[in-house]
């Protein structure tokens, strides 16, 4: 039955309206017509004597070329009572774009640069709103800054189109029991060049009107445009969704409760504790004060006050910016010049827009806020860099190759230095060592995979603590950038060791080596000196001197171990530097190709990170580190 009831009346309703456009069209031809065969001189005569000769249709007419708009008649056009009359809209508007004040363009342009530089790393869904922010902030900046746009919205029997009537000075919006009463949104200019506000509403001309009120009442509110919403609590879907559609894209919204529903929990809940944020461009009206005896006005006023605070809601008192509270009955008249006196301050100061878009920022940056912060200490420290590459030195053997390395320089100074007889023992032996001092890589199955496990532990190690105190997605996006460059790391570490080992040739050689090779070739000497003259001696070739011969024998035989003990002692030092170097020059090598395939990804992508973190600081209006904490 309600559904039926909703079509008779929208047919009625149309064909009224295409009567008075009949008719009205009528009214302007026949008044062309006579201003036509009007003498010219009698014209100009007319508008001399009177100044309202010139019909404010015929104007209108001309002003707008697109969709209808309900235009009150001029008071000069007879003194006729003023009267709604649909007139066409779409001209340009009449103010320039809202001027958005210096912080809050930078804060538009950090958004969007935070959008831009987000979208490698965030899904489409999470940077919607965000982008709708922008886009809004867009349209809006290009429409009238001269004009406010506000929105009635309210729940059913609250009393908000009744408001809107009073508000506008004749009747324009249908009221009554029948619920919904509200179908469709109407919208009520103050003055001209709010086509293109209406246009984005989506508001068709034949829902669009003029107020009908004295030059007075008009100049207070010049420049509001008024919209009546249908109830946000309606049974019908379409209304609902008209209501949230409609409230994204006004200046401002005054919400009408009444002492029944004021602490309706889908009014709060759904609309008023997410719009918290946009306590400055919000009314809160108390209506039908009239059905309230005594001072029952007042506490139900106190009462509505709490409920706000507690959904977080800032309220202007004592001249703090925040929502505007008041009690007022659009039947009796009660509170409705004072709710028209801070309409008419409000749209007086321009200011509506930006503070809407500002608000909207304020959302947005908001819910982006987990995936931007999370209050923890970033970054990949100085220890952490340092323990990789000891890992990694670790997977190549640094530590083995440098002892490897001082033990080849101490056997090429004991092969110098020592006794012939010793090095004839080892070679008669079999003894086969190394005398360049190289190391060879590793070549067995267990320590390569032992190897690989190492660098793949130091890969994951240093990747946890880079992604540590992230939100998710540059965790995520840290960790995948350790793991692309780990692939063939360590491949790249098993031929770094092979070709970062000591340089080819012998280990370089002290200057004190040449003497200790003479000494202990004198030594030798010695004892093949004492050996001959014995020899002699036995076979009676020389005279028999036992002490000569047999001390040169012992000179050279204790002579040679000594020289060699001290050469030991000596080549400790030297020895220790050059196992040292091996070792440095090993792991600089394989801290090189860590940085290199690691580490610097992992940097770019925090370098990413901070560079985002200090625009989300621009967007909330506050530092990188203070959006970090």
């Amino acid at each position: 039955m309600t559904a039926v009831t909703d079509e008779d009346h929208t047919d009625r309703t149309d064909r009224t309206d295409r009567t008075e456009r009949t008719a009205q069209t009528d009214r302007t031809e026949r008044k062309s017509k006579d201003a036509a065969e009007e003498a010219p001189g009698q014209a100009a005569s007319r508008a001399e004597a009177g100044g309202a000769a010139t019909d404010p249709v015929a104007e209108a007419v001309g002003a707008w070329d697109d969709g209808l708009i309900a235009r009150r008649v001029n008071e000069g056009a007879g003194g006729e009572q003023a009267a709604v009359v649909e007139v066409r809209t779409g001209a340009a508007p009449a103010g320039g774009p809202p001027v958005y004040d210096g912080p809050l363009r930078s804060r538009l342009e950090a958004l969007r640069e935070l959008v831009g530089l987000s979208r490698t790393r965030l899904d489409n869904r999470t940077l919607a709103e965000a982008g709708h922010v922008l886009d809004e902030a867009a349209a809006r900046r290009k429409l009238s800054g001269q004009h406010t746009v506000v929105a009635l919205a309210g729940a059913t029997g609250s009393g908000k189109s009744q408001l809107f009537n009073t508000l506008a000075g004749v009747p324009i919006s249908e009221t009554g029991v029948r619920r919904p009463t509200t179908a469709a949104p109407i919208a009520c200019s103050w003055s001209d060049g709010a086509a293109s506000l209406i246009d984005r509403l989506g508001i068709p001309g034949r829902l669009r009107r003029r107020p009908a009120q004295s030059a007075e009442a008009e100049a207070q509110l010049r420049g509001l445009v008024l919209i009546d919403l249908p109830d946000h609590d309606s049974a019908a879907v379409a209304h609902r969704e008209q209501v949230d559609r409609i409230l994204k894209l006004v200046d401002a919204v005054v919400w009408v409760v009444d002492p029944e529903k004021y602490a309706d929990a889908m009014l709060h809940e759904r609309y008023l504790r997410p719009l918290a944020g946009h306590a400055e461009v919000m009314f809160v009206v108390l209506n039908q004060v009239d059905r309230l005896p005594g001072e029952a006005a007042e506490l139900v006023l106190d009462d509505l006050r709490r409920l706000l605070d507690e959904d977080g809601i800032a309220l202007g008192e004592y001249g703090e910016p925040g929502a505007t509270v008041l009690a007022m009955s659009a039947l009796t008249g009660d509170g409705v010049g004072e709710l028209r006196e801070l309409l008419g301050q409000f749209v007086a100061e321009r200011g509506a827009a930006g503070r809407r878009v500002s608000a909207d920022v304020d959302a947005a940056a908001a819910r982006l806020r987990p995936v931007y912060v999370t209050g923890q200490r970033t970054g990949l420290s100085e220890e952490a860099r340092e323990e990789f590459a000891d890992r990694l030195a670790d997977a190549v053997g640094a530590t083995a190759a440098g002892e490897a390395a001082e033990r080849a320089w101490l056997r090429n100074a004991g092969r110098a230095c020592g006794t012939p007889w010793l090095r004839l023992w080892r070679w008669c032996q079999g003894e086969v060592d190394p005398i360049t001092g190289r190391f060879p890589a590793r070549t067995q199955a267990d320590e390569e995979a032992t190897a690989r496990q190492r660098v793949e532990q130091a890969v994951r190690t240093v990747s946890e603590r880079a992604s540590g105190g992230l939100p998710a997605p540059w965790a995520q996006a840290v960790r995948e950038a350790a793991v692309r460059g780990s692939q063939g790391l360590p491949e790249a570490l098993d031929e770094l060791a092979a070709r970062a080992g000591l340089p080819p040739g012998r280990p370089p050689r002290p200057g004190w080596w040449p003497v200790a090779v003479l000494a202990q070739a004198a030594m030798t000497l010695l004892q093949v000196v004492g050996g001959l003259w014995l020899v002699g001696q036995i076979a009676g070739v020389m005279d028999p001197n036992l002490g000569v011969p047999v001390l040169l024998m012992v000179a050279g035989i204790v002579g040679g171990p000594l020289v060699e003990w001290s050469c030991r002692l000596a080549a400790r030092g030297p020895a220790r530097r050059y196992g040292q170097d091996a070792e440095r020059r090993l792991r600089e090598a394989a801290a090189g190709c860590g940085r290199a395939r690691v580490l610097d990804p992992l940097a770019a992508e925090l370098l990413r990170y901070r560079e985002v973190r200090e625009q989300y600081g621009r967007v909330v209006g506050a530092g990188a580190g203070a959006a970090a904490r």
